[in-house]
């Protein structure tokens, strides 16, 4: 038998995406035969029973924390053979790599993911490699971020140095916003990270790597609010033209091997300018949002998780990477008006739609829908698989559009 260790990998239902690439990863592992050592935290382990149940040891580990994470798994390994480590979340990518560089185990070296979880190094680490990236400035002060945008501007994004989920993440171009913006994404350290803002077509990379080479599995189209950078909706595979397809392709795999990324899974960022590609943030980790399910979708038969164990266990893959998708998925997102919710109309319907992959509505009567800042703020899902994406597109906007929310002021 070989065992894995999960860093992180329980999380209640309520999470959504989250528990899904939870119970995909179980799912996968245990048909493989593997013993899995699942942690997490005292919170996430109680939330998760099922999970728990499957698992042939759980412990309660802050998967946020790399040097607990390190010392608890060196302890645990003098008495049971771990034979790899994984990890699903993105506060989780630092400890996967230290523990599996401190237990000798298949892993991305952890000074790599330090870097790409560290947005400004990781920015000028790939300028100085040629790649294209916005102007920054990590900045102490708020005067220091009004100059930046003076010099910079009309418009900066001003956001945290580690941050997730579009949190903390604004778009200031009115100098006297500049001071909210700086304390909302202000670190530990005192610091703030301002970026030029760049214009064009947003796009994100999903991908996986095997036997240390990158394989792109899709490039997603984006769809934004129009203030600020929440997400309301994918589109995969994204409707590219071959040449400009291959261009950000191209571009991800280059930056990946300037990076030192080398296992597991990745989801990068990236516009498309008149002058080229530019690369977003970089993530040593599965995509959010679904698109892990929209990825298993697209590529028929396609297992993440199970490809993934079976790399670092040095099993031989019985199929080839799929690199072009066989057909198309799409999500949108639940981004009400603000107010108190009178009724939620529409549910049985959409939920019985034959194309669904997942849906979520966290409203009902009476709910009270504030602002939405943030990706974590988002009030539900529909993510549809059909024959392609064009297809899924529109059925996605339809079935959200049917969902009928009647609203008091």
């Amino acid at each position: 038998m070989t065992t894995v260790l999960v860093i992180g990998g329980a999380a209640p239902r309520e999470s959504g995406f989250v528990r899904d690439i939870c119970e995909r990863a179980m799912d996968q592992f245990l048909a493989r035969n593997v013993t899995v050592i699942l942690t997490d935290t005292k919170e996430n382990l109680e939330a998760a029973p099922e999970l728990v149940a499957r698992a042939a040891q759980s412990h309660e580990l802050d998967f946020s924390d790399a040097e607990a994470c390190r010392d608890w798994a060196t302890e645990f390994a003098r008495h049971t053979l771990v034979d790899a480590v994984v990890g699903f979340r993105e506060y989780a990518a630092v400890s996967v790599a230290e523990v599996a560089a401190a237990l000798g185990l298949p892993g991305n070296p952890p000074e790599a993911v330090r870097r790409v979880r560290t947005k400004d190094e990781c920015r000028e680490f790939l300028r100085r490699h040629g790649l294209r990236q916005p102007k920054l400035a990590l900045c102490a002060t708020k005067e220091e971020a009004a100059a930046f945008l003076a010099a910079h501007g009309p418009e900066v994004v001003v956001k945290p140095r580690r941050g997730s989920s579009s949190e903390g993440v604004r778009r200031v171009s009115d100098p006297s916003a500049v001071a909210a913006a700086f304390d909302e994404a202000l670190d530990a350290e005192g610091l703030v990270l301002v970026e030029e803002f760049v214009h064009g077509a947003e796009f994100s990379v999903e991908g996986i790597f095997e036997l240390g080479v990158p394989h792109v599995l899709a490039v997603t189209r984006k769809q934004l609010t129009p203030v600020g950078f929440v997400e309301c909706g994918h589109v995969m595979p994204a409707p590219l033209p071959p040449a400009a397809e291959a261009e950000v392709r191209d571009t991800v795999v280059r930056a990946l091997g300037i990076l030192g990324l080398e296992r597991g899974h990745f989801h990068i960022e990236c516009w498309i300018t008149d002058s080229g590609v530019v690369l977003g943030e970089v993530h040593a980790r599965q995509p959010g949002d679904w698109l892990h399910a929209m990825l298993e979708w697209i590529h028929p038969g396609l297992e993440l998780y199970g490809r993934w164990i079976d790399d670092l266990l040095g099993l031989p893959a019985t199929t080839a990477v799929p690199i072009h998708p066989a057909r198309g998925a799409a999500a949108r997102f639940l981004i009400p008006p603000t107010g108190v919710v009178r009724s939620v109309r529409g549910w049985d319907e959409l939920t019985a739609h034959p194309a669904l992959l997942a849906a979520s509505c966290a409203l009902s009567a009476g709910s009270a829908v504030r602002p939405v800042s943030s990706n974590l703020d988002r009030y539900g899902a529909v993510v549809v698989g059909t024959d392609d994406a064009a297809t899924a597109e529109s059925l996605a906007k339809q079935l959200l559009t049917g969902l009928r929310i009647d609203m008091t002021g």
